[in-house]
């Protein structure tokens, strides 16, 4: 897709660390540079930020993660002064707290303003409300899955046109099986204490070390399957606990208490998702509350493996329950057990099978290259609705 001349693309997004609202970041800039146009990013930083600038975009470093008010009038204020003096041609938020600063520069500059819904935001308070809809006061909200826009609609009340659904995207070049050589998976192995001939099933739970993300449910099923005499699995938590200390230290006594040392292994923060991937047999969402969309639950399916996952978010609609993996009640420490045995004695032949249904299905729907084209559409639509 063309951009108009001198297109300038300003994503405004708290850090540039991990996660799926970072990921879309690079990914859109990365499209923009490509298309022919420049492509700033307003952040605190973090270890992708090497990656921006790799791939041609450029790093705005101010502190828009705050939500001191009195930093926020600051940031808009630099806002302002970049809209002008890069002559922005859109403003795109991807979180609330640096929405404020975003969308008080973009009227100010009279600039057209979007924002991307990453999440579903819980609101107990009219003031909860009032601060999430900051994201729907622009010209366009883009919600991440189905289930993302219809928690928009239910809880904005706002005009259905102004929502539009584009589902994350996953780098189809980065994550190919072919791409990822031996030595890669050899090096892992050994990052990970796993020997050359361990035959045990290897399971993938890859997210950041949070209650949320449902640990503590897997160390109960495992248990079970340990008290059923069984030990051929290995379970893999890769990602860092972001300071989450306090939780890391319950799971691993959880772990300890349980006896499961030998079946379930702390690795931290993982680069190489893609040979993560491949290393093991299938991957597990098990989040205690809704993904809006789940890219954990997507990467492994690209990469030819089946995923378990709570049934319920946005998981509902990137996996096919029984088909390219299985729907699990959440938090049901019983339910998780059973789904982990049933996939282990599935055996390699229907994993293969189950796998190369996902990667069929999941390559055609949730490209990076499908986002970004998506995304590129939704800003031509409200450049033209401006001019």
């Amino acid at each position: 897709m063309s951009l108009p001349e001198d297109f300038t693309l300003l994503q405004v997004v708290p850090e540039l660390d991990t996660g799926g609202a970072e990921q879309s970041t690079i990914d859109v800039a990365q499209a923009v540079v490509a298309a022919g146009g420049k492509a700033l990013v307003a952040t605190r930083g973090g270890r992708m930020a090497a990656r921006l600038e790799s791939d041609g975009g450029r790093l705005a470093q101010m502190p828009v993660q705050t939500k001191n008010p009195l930093v926020m009038l600051g940031n808009a204020a630099r806002l302002v002064d970049l809209i002008r003096r890069e002559k922005v041609s859109i403003v795109h938020a991807r979180s609330r707290a640096p929405a404020f600063s975003a969308l008080w520069a973009a009227k100010a500059t009279h600039t057209p303003f979007i924002a991307t819904y990453h999440g579903v935001y819980g609101a107990k308070s009219r003031l909860k409300r009032w601060y999430n809809a900051i994201m729907t006061r622009g010209d366009l909200v883009i919600a991440n899955s189905d289930y993302t826009r219809d928690h928009v609609l239910a809880e904005h009340k706002i005009d259905p046109n102004k929502v539009v659904t584009i589902p994350r995207g996953v780098d189809l070049d980065r994550f190919n099986p072919n791409w990822v050589t031996p030595s890669r998976l050899a090096a892992l192995r050994e990052a990970w204490g796993i020997a050359p001939d361990d035959r045990r099933v290897k399971i993938l739970l890859a997210g950041r070390l949070t209650r949320i993300k449902g640990h503590l449910t897997i160390v109960a099923a495992a248990a079970k399957l340990k008290a059923e005499g069984r030990e051929d699995f290995l379970i893999i938590f890769a990602g860092d606990d972001q300071g989450r200390t306090g939780y890391r230290e319950e799971v691993e006594q959880a772990i300890a208490e349980a006896g499961l040392s030998g079946q379930i292994k702390l690795v931290g923060h993982c680069d190489d998702i893609p040979a993560a991937c491949v290393v093991c047999d299938l991957a597990i969402l098990p989040t205690t509350v809704p993904e809006s969309f789940g890219r954990a639950a997507v990467e492994p399916q690209v990469m030819g493996r089946p995923v378990i996952a709570s049934a319920h978010g946005g998981t509902t609609e990137t996996i096919l329950d029984g088909k390219t993996g299985w729907l699990v009640p959440p938090g049901d420490v019983d339910a998780w057990a059973r789904a982990l045995a049933r996939a282990i004695d599935a055996g390699p032949g229907e994993l293969a099978s189950m796998g190369a249904l996902a990667a069929n299905r999941s390559r055609q729907l949730y490209s990076a290259e499908a986002m970004c084209q998506a995304t590129l559409a939704a800003y031509e639509r409200v450049l033209d609705a401006h001019a």
